[in-house]
């Protein structure tokens, strides 16, 4: 009897998801627990695996197909009926497979999303070094051989180059003040193309939140700036012992959260949002972290900061960060939120306006750190120093307590003492 591979259960919030890529193909041996396909939802993408040993007889959903929770994506059969089949059968295939034509090699055979990419763009799939099991070839090995050879510089472009810089004026094209005006018609072999690409889920989720956010909130940004020294020297008296005793660095990342704790409990709008008529507050802050991910912004959620030690805000931001980059983060954590700090900053920003995460109602956003020239009890002083924006809905939040909350945190940034004494 075939086992069903269902897609796996999915939160009210979450509709639909989408078909990936499938890693088996049918009449593939599987063993359970092994991966089977892809599925991305609007947050993160879900690995199905194979809930028993056997053979996957039948795939019900291809790749590109939109699915729902609890959908039939593939049966199975045990392995214990197929090597009765095979049992039974021995000899007869025997027989059959001498008289038919060669199988196809495992190398020659693509997942519908290879296939696609392939023919997209036109790439000889023999001459890509597969590293996908029986050497078949994988969608990253794809995305990996067209990175480099869009690298890779041409030999006709080389070619071209030397050519221009040979070129030498003629005596019949010199002009009248006797200046040479040599042209050259220089060969390019570079081709002018364009080529379309599906959004994922997450990216098209992301574009329809900003976009939402743009219509619906009346949303404003103030700006405010902070110098770092105290926390830096702070931080660099203690991080050995903090690292030593709590086995996580001490980032900045936890003096941020600790005052924006505090500007939130002062300021209970920031962590509010707005129900049609009504306003929804939070006796507690659940703070989204933004995190880069190879598929785009993900905001992991933070929960019940107030309750939370700077070691224990450090161990989860890094975990938050290690789980994005591969892939692994599940989707209660990227639930819900309060509040959002996104650190433009890590790229290089100096300054920018970040934009709300509905249907929250204020966003802080962090920058580059830099060596700036400050004025302090008449003298001039060269000073670490940061922007801050907060980007709030102004329907709830307004600009006084918008201007307050940031200079809150501030406050707490330069003498980071008062953090401890809860003052």
């Amino acid at each position: 009897m075939s086992i069903e591979v269902k897609v796996p259960v999915l939160p009210e919030s979450v509709a639909d998801a989408l078909i990936l890529e499938w890693t088996k193909q049918v009449g593939d041996s599987v063993t359970r627990d092994e991966i089977l396909v892809e599925v991305e939802t609007d947050k993160i993408v879900l690995e199905v695996p194979a809930p028993m040993d056997g053979v996957l007889s039948e795939i019900l959903a291809l790749a590109g197909d939109t699915v729902l929770a609890e959908q039939i994506l593939a049966r199975i059969e045990p392995a214990v009926a197929q090597a009765a089949d095979e049992s039974e059968s021995g000899q007869t295939e025997s027989a059959a497979e001498a008289a038919s034509p060669a199988a196809v090699p495992d190398a020659l055979v693509f997942s519908p999303a290879v296939r696609r990419m392939i023919e997209e763009y036109k790439i000889d799939p023999l001459i890509i070094p597969a590293t996908g099991k029986n050497g078949r070839l994988t969608k990253a090995d794809v995305i990996n051989f067209q990175k480099a050879a869009a690298d890779r510089p041409s030999a006709d472009s080389a070619s071209a180059s030397v050519t221009a810089a040979s070129v030498t004026a003629s005596p019949k094209q010199a002009d009248k003040t006797g200046i040479a005006t040599a042209t050259t018609a220089v060969a390019t072999s570079s081709k002018r193309e364009e080529w379309r690409e599906p959004m994922s889920r997450l990216r098209q989720t992301i574009a329809s939140r900003l976009v939402q956010a743009q219509q619906t909130a009346a949303m404003l940004t103030t700006f405010n700036e902070v110098n770092m020294q105290p926390v830096m020297e702070l931080r660099a008296r203690h991080k050995e012992a903090f690292e030593a005793q709590h086995g996580a660095r001490l980032g900045f990342m936890s003096f941020f959260v600790k005052a924006s704790v505090v500007a939130l409990q002062k300021f209970p709008y920031a962590n509010a949002f707005i129900d049609g008529t009504d306003i929804v507050q939070h006796n507690y802050n659940d703070i989204g972290i933004a995190v880069s991910s190879p598929r785009g912004l993900v905001v992991p959620v933070l929960r019940n900061c107030e309750t939370l030690s700077f070691a224990q805000i450090e161990s989860a931001i890094r975990g938050f960060g290690e789980r994005a980059r591969d892939g692994k983060l599940t989707l209660d954590e990227l639930i819900g939120g309060t509040f959002t700090l996104t650190n433009g900053g890590v790229f290089g920003s100096m300054l920018s306006t970040p934009i709300l995460n509905p249907p929250q109602s204020a966003i802080v956003g962090m920058h580059q750190i830099q060596q700036r020239p400050m004025a302090e009890n008449g003298e001039v002083v060269i000073r670490p120093m940061m922007y801050l924006a907060l980007s709030y809905d102004h329907r709830i939040i307004d600009g006084k307590d918008a201007v307050q909350f940031l200079v809150t945190i501030k406050d707490r940034l330069e003498d980071p003492a008062r953090l401890l004494l809860d003052c």
